[in-house]
């Protein structure tokens, strides 16, 4: 007579999640981006195409709306450049070196975001006009910042500085000093080594960090009319152009300006990821 031994079998229970099954949290997270998102920007693409292909092509090739497009997008882009390499450089000192009032400066760097932009603008416009802290050194040497497009660009820069060094700071607390020792080892200089071996590790997030900075400086409004000359031709932004136009209430017009907008952000922004996914890539492929 065989008696067969049985094991009791155990019941391996899944972890209990705090939120719903993925089904309902996917179906809270698409109606939560589509109210928020999808149809307030559904909505302005409907609008701009009731104008018609020839109306709206006269909108936006207007030459004041190509002076602000042009102002917008190239300021945007050399403030997110600037802030790219200086950024960098701030979360480098914060991460890398220890001195006294560090925690000081790194509070100093969340300045712009907690800094309503109203307030950014009159500050900055108070330092540097004619009579300024700042401009009174400078506009004698012929740089005039407020009231110029040159002002525009220093207002964008101050707002997307936190990105780059809020994106960059923690790749760098996470990279391991070893790496850089064994470059020195064996041989490298500091030059070759930040080139070859830390650069490929930051450029993805240094990239990301562009990404946000410009994208935020593309919608920027408080802080620029401020200390810009608001001018049509001379210094106004994209954002001004189409407030005006809603004062005017030229709604059609103010819609298709900001189609073209977002579609060129869009693109800006689809290209650069496709520059970040390519750069993880290839620093896996190392």
């Amino acid at each position: 007579m065989s008696i067969a031994l049985q094991q009791p079998t155990l019941a391996v229970r899944k972890p209990r999640r705090v939120l719903p099954g993925f089904g309902l949290s996917l179906g809270y997270s698409l109606l939560y981006l589509g109210l928020i998102v999808m149809i307030p920007l559904a909505a302005v693409f409907v609008k701009s195409a009731r104008v018609g292909g020839h109306a709206f092509w006269q909108i936006i090739t207007d030459p004041r709306t190509v002076a602000a497009f042009r102002l917008s997008f190239g300021a945007s882009f050399a403030a997110a450049l600037v802030n790219a390499v200086f950024g960098l450089l701030v979360a480098w000192v914060l991460v890398r070196y220890s001195f006294p009032g560090r925690r000081v400066v790194d509070g100093l760097v969340d300045l712009p975001f907690a800094l309503p932009t109203a307030v950014a603008g009159i500050t900055l416009a108070a330092l540097f006009s004619a009579h300024g802290w700042l401009g009174h050194w400078l506009e004698p040497h012929g740089i005039k910042v407020a009231n110029s497009p040159l002002g525009v660009f220093v207002a964008l820069t101050f707002i997307g500085l936190p990105f780059v060094v809020r994106t960059v700071q923690p790749v760098l607390q996470d990279m391991d000093d070893e790496v850089e020792e064994a470059a020195a080892s064996l041989g490298a200089s500091r030059g070759q080594t930040f080139l070859k071996v830390l650069l490929p590790t930051l450029l993805p997030a240094t990239l990301t960090g562009f990404t946000l900075a410009f994208a935020r400086a593309l919608g920027e409004y408080g802080s620029v009319i401020f200390i810009s000359n608001n001018l049509p031709f001379k210094g106004e932004i994209v954002a001004l152009l189409i407030v005006q136009k809603l004062e005017e209430f030229d709604y059609a017009g103010a819609s298709a300006v900001a189609v073209v907008m977002l579609t060129i952000s869009f693109g800006m922004l689809l290209l650069i990821n496709v520059l970040q996914w390519a750069s993880r890539r290839r620093l896996g492929e190392l």
